[in-house]
């Protein structure tokens, strides 16, 4: 699946009924309440409507739920969610804004079209009300870079999206016991042996006490276990190599480490750390660096793996990926935050039937670390609106005191923690990765770049040359920003740099 439809899929997630309850950290008092309740009720007397449109159906019970409680919380204002489809998002709010009287007042959109938006005049400063903590003081930096234009905050983190490394625990378990287990054998044939040189009977005063278990196995505790796994978990690329070559696999165990090498989100990790395109906001078009050194060396590492791997991007799907390792055939993965309510899903039916873990992506070397791609999607105040500071009062609300049960209504990861979402390991990882990602820049002239990125990459998964081929990727996204024919000066590798990697491509390894 490619980047631009994966945005664009609307995820068939089942909603819970229900409200939201709590106090959020900013002092608002949430109460539960029915979503037909949104309608204006006569004993309140006028209101003030606000129209929050957006594009993901999943959102649509969740967003009246939140309606119907921040009008009971502010009674003079009521919000009306409009759903909308997401084709030409910004032209059919543009159109609504300009010749109709319900005028969208604020909307969400991922932050890569910020700049559209706030060029268009569809997006405007935001203005945080007295006692308002700030957003660097509620969003982690990362959210706060992809709201950020031109040193303005045009947005509000909502939820986010972002790539994991994905291992199956149960696997790793077993074989980490294992490994223990020799381990402790080992210890004790060498004192045996230590024994029987000094003369001693290796035999005397050894045998076990009434009531201990016999064997190196005893000694094996899971803690132990534990911490055996957790040093076992790929801290590199050339980790998930060496474990791929010790590792003796269960039957059905068809792959070690296998991943949608078809879709730009869950490869640029690779890259990720190497190459900029926009700066740390993603908003300064003087700040691309595409064609490098780095970026090369991650490239070459990339291209190694499928003569490692062996994955065919033909016969691959992320949906197919992510059933394998339910399946129990595939033991490492790169998956989106939607692997968690899939893998849970599948085990409340009875379709998972092992432990799995989630954690950071391993870096491309010890010298070149990886950076995954994010996706935050925003709460954006509309230029048009007539009721800014109403709307700008509500979107705090809503990226703020109601995303305790973001996550359990509609699988999504908010940005804001206001309940126990990240209590659990896996979901703390993914907001840990999103932490370190690379926001989506908001340059419209790069806008083609993640398409022309996954050409790339696919070329040289397909064993084109990454110099060359960084190069014209480079040359063709700076025509476009400086408007003109670009040439890059050739970057020729140091000849160590170059045998280095001829020598792992003509080495052995890899899986049967």
């Amino acid at each position: 699946m490619t980047l631009k439809k994966r945005l664009t899929m609307i995820l068939a997630i089942a909603l819970c009924a229900g409200g939201i309850y709590g106090v959020g950290r900013l002092g608002i008092a949430v109460r539960p309440a029915e979503a037909e309740d949104v309608e204006e009720d006569s004993l309140f007397g006028h209101r003030e409507t606000l129209y929050l449109w957006y594009t993901d159906e999943a959102l649509t019970d969740y967003l009246n739920s939140v309606a119907v409680s921040y009008s009971e919380y502010q009674e003079e204002t009521r919000v009306i969610p409009v759903y909308t489809s997401g084709r030409e998002y910004l032209e059919t709010i543009n159109q609504a804004s300009l010749h109709t009287d319900e005028v969208p007042d604020l909307y969400i959109v991922s932050n890569d079209s910020l700049e559209k938006a706030y060029l268009s005049g569809l997006a405007s400063e935001i203005e945080l009300s007295e006692g308002t903590q700030s957003l660097p003081d509620l969003f982690p930096e990362t959210a706060v870079d992809a709201v950020t234009y031109h040193d303005k905050l045009i947005g509000y983190p909502f939820y986010f999206e972002t790539s994991c490394f994905l291992y199956n625990k149960s696997y790793l378990n077993d074989w980490a016991r294992a490994q223990l287990e020799a381990e402790a054998d080992a210890a004790m044939g060498e004192e045996a042996q230590a024994q029987l040189e000094d003369g001693q009977d290796p035999e005397e005063d050894t045998s076990p006490e009434e009531g201990e278990t016999e064997g190196a196995a005893a000694a094996v505790s899971d803690e132990a276990v534990e911490a055996k796994v957790a040093e076992t978990l790929p801290k590199t690329i050339d980790d998930i190599r060496s474990f791929a070559d010790v590792y003796d696999a269960p039957e059905q165990v068809e792959a070690v480490f296998k991943w949608d090498v078809s879709d730009i989100f869950y490869n640029y990790f690779f890259v990720g750390d190497s190459i900029d395109v926009g700066g740390k906001c993603g908003d300064q078009a003087d700040s691309i660096r595409i064609y490098n050194e780095d970026a090369i060396k991650c490239m070459r590492v990339y291209q190694d793996l499928n003569q490692f791997f062996s994955i065919d991007t033909k016969e691959i799907s992320y949906d197919g990926i992510l059933q394998d390792f339910m399946d129990g055939k595939i033991v490492y993965s790169v998956v989106t935050s939607d692997a968690l309510s899939t893998i849970e899903g599948a085990r409340s039916e009875g379709n998972f039937a092992y432990e799995y873990g989630i954690s950071m992506l391993p870096d491309v070397s010890e010298e070149i670390g990886s950076a995954s791609l994010s996706v935050t999607q925003c709460v954006v105040v509309n230029g048009y609106s007539p009721r800014k500071a109403m709307a700008n009062d509500f979107a705090v609300y809503l990226a703020t005191q109601a995303t305790d049960t973001l996550f359990t209504r509609t699988g999504k990861l908010p940005v804001y923690d206001a309940g126990d979402t990240y209590d659990d390991p896996n979901k703390k990882a993914f907001l840990d990765e999103y932490m370190c990602s690379v926001p989506m820049p908001k340059l419209v002239e790069t806008s083609n770049f993640w398409v022309e990125l996954e050409i790339t990459f696919a070329r040289i998964w397909g064993g084109e040359n990454a110099n060359n081929d960084l190069k014209a990727l480079s040359e063709k996204i700076m025509s476009q920003v400086v408007g003109g024919e670009y040439e890059e000066e050739y970057i020729d590798l140091p000849e160590e740099v170059v045998e280095e990697y001829e020598d792992e491509e003509s080495g052995e390894g890899g899986e049967e």
